[in-house]
């Protein structure tokens, strides 16, 4: 409840009977009157008597404001002194809002609330930190853990690097059982190619293995081939809740220890079709690179998946270093990489490369970073589930560890698409929102149910600042623009942004 101010009749009428009586006192007696009249006017009037004295007075100071006047807010539209005028920037996405000169918000008077409250962001969360600082400058529903798209695998990068290591390689193996039995081995190399084609520049390919197990064996024949894919259980997978057409149109593959090209029809394609089995299409393409080397008996060897009886390893290759993996998946968001290297963490820091295991596996990795995980749960490494749930002060604070290239996270930070310019960024950030392009680095995110985008940005005042935005139940063609018009107002901002 505001205090009722007082009429303007009654103020006129004190200021009338002030002035009256100072200059009948001054004509009495002026010289004790020239200072007292003056101290009196101060004292009974009040509103436009302390203005009178003021104007008779310019060489006073400027009276202190106390306690109880009320200060303006960062949104007042009241009119500072011309000698103070503040001067917002204006711009096309962030919303300058006019400064309290008196006070320290003038350091932060930007909002983002406009493009925040667009409709195409549907049930908005989001999240903005200064990198430099630490502080968050924006949260919008930031602490609450939702779906993240495909920036789990941001997460997913940070915890194989963590895991791993960026040196680290992935091999494939040939094991000699008997006379006439070889098995070819998986651990989780979804790279390994059959040779021509292939979305993975560098892969380590079948015909390599096949010419390793003709050198060994010579003209003995191979009658058997064992193919196994038991690094890790493949019951779980496929996770329910992906949606089949994931595998059907060819964005995500089973999640099997062993397969060929990530399982893709076309191997060449990024989006291709995959199989519901990618571990006999292994095999099978196995069968044929042995024939292609020489190997007797090869081409009509029977092929059986079982787990292999011999640890006598007769060929091996090796995947390229995961720092190159995540160079490959980061730009083009492939989610085969990204269930690999989830998995193969999950075997490597001695649990049991399932699908459960990833929310402690994860949670463990990402706190070696400094930042606190939990919370979080993790269904996969790709983000293809809806029960994932991470908030996006959580991204935001992982992405200040990113920027900064903190234990290796500069393998992320430097394969995050880059708007306007590369990876799933490049046709984005369009019309008003092109003043980004360039400056901000992240990674998209896209599922039925959401469309995120989480990274970092040099803002247009220099500020380094790292933000997730999450757009819930909207369509994609309305989240797009929206996320990348708050991402745009954002940048506008810098470090001027003032929390929702």
């Amino acid at each position: 409840m505001s205090d009722q101010q007082p009429q303007h009749t009654t103020i006129a009428d004190r200021v009338r009977r002030s002035v009256d009586a100072v200059r009948a006192a001054v004509a009495r007696r002026p010289v004790p009157w020239i200072a007292g009249g003056l101290v009196g006017v101060l004292v009974l009037g009040s509103g436009g008597a302390v203005a009178v004295a003021a104007a008779t007075m310019p060489d006073q100071p400027t009276p202190t404001r106390t306690a109880s006047a009320a200060a303006p807010s960062a949104t007042s539209t009241r009119s500072a002194p011309a000698t103070r005028t503040p001067s917002p920037t204006a711009t096309a996405t962030g919303r300058a809002v006019p400064e309290d000169p008196d006070g320290p918000s003038a350091l932060r008077a930007c909002t983002i609330d406009q493009a925040a409250g667009a409709a195409g962001l549907g049930s908005f969360e989001g999240a903005v930190i200064d990198a430099g600082t630490g502080k968050v400058l924006y949260s919008h529903a930031g602490d609450q853990p939702k779906q993240t798209g495909s920036v789990m695998k941001t997460l997913t990068s940070a915890t194989a690097l963590a895991v791993l290591g960026g040196d680290q390689r992935i091999p494939t193996t040939v094991t000699q059982e008997s006379a006439g039995t070889i098995a070819l081995v998986g651990h989780g190399d979804a790279t390994l190619s059959a040779g021509g084609a292939t979305v993975y520049p560098g892969a380590p390919t079948l015909a390599q293995l096949a010419q390793q197990v003709k050198a060994k064996l010579g003209d003995s024949p191979v009658s058997t081939i064992v193919t196994d894919d038991t690094y890790w259980n493949d019951a779980d997978a496929w996770d329910p809740t992906w949606p089949v057409s994931e595998r059907t149109i060819g964005y995500q593959p089973m999640v099997t220890a062993l397969m060929v090209d990530g399982d893709r029809a076309n191997p060449g394609a990024a989006t291709s079709p995959r199989s519901t089995d990618p571990v006999g299409r292994a095999g099978a393409a196995f069968r044929t690179a042995l024939a292609s080397a020489g190997v007797a008996g090869a081409a009509n060897a029977q092929i059986v998946k079982r787990a292999t009886t011999s640890t006598d390893t007769i060929a091996t290759v090796s995947s390229q270093p995961v720092s190159t993996l995540i160079g490959q998946m980061i730009p083009n968001s492939d989610n085969t990489l990204a269930e690999m290297l989830a998995r193969i963490s999950s075997k490597e820091s001695g649990a049991n490369g399932s699908a459960a295991s990833l929310t402690g596996v994860y949670q463990a990795a990402l706190r070696s970073y400094g930042v606190d995980p939990s919370g979080i749960v993790i269904k996969d490494g790709s983000g293809e589930s809806a029960a994932n749930a991470v908030s996006p002060e959580f991204v935001a604070q992982l992405m200040v560890q990113v920027q900064a290239g903190a234990k290796g996270l500069g393998t992320l930070s430097n394969a995050l698409p880059v708007a306007g310019v590369s990876g799933t960024l490049a046709s984005r950030f369009t019309g008003a929102n092109a003043v980004a392009r360039g400056k901000v680095h992240a990674k998209t995110g896209w599922i039925d149910s959401a469309n995120t985008l989480g990274g970092w940005m040099d803002a247009a005042d220099g500020t380094r600042l790292t933000f997730a935005f999450y757009a819930i139940g909207s369509s994609r063609a309305a989240a797009l623009p929206a996320l990348d018009a708050v991402t745009a107002a954002t940048y506008s901002c810098g470090g001027k942004l003032s929390g929702s």
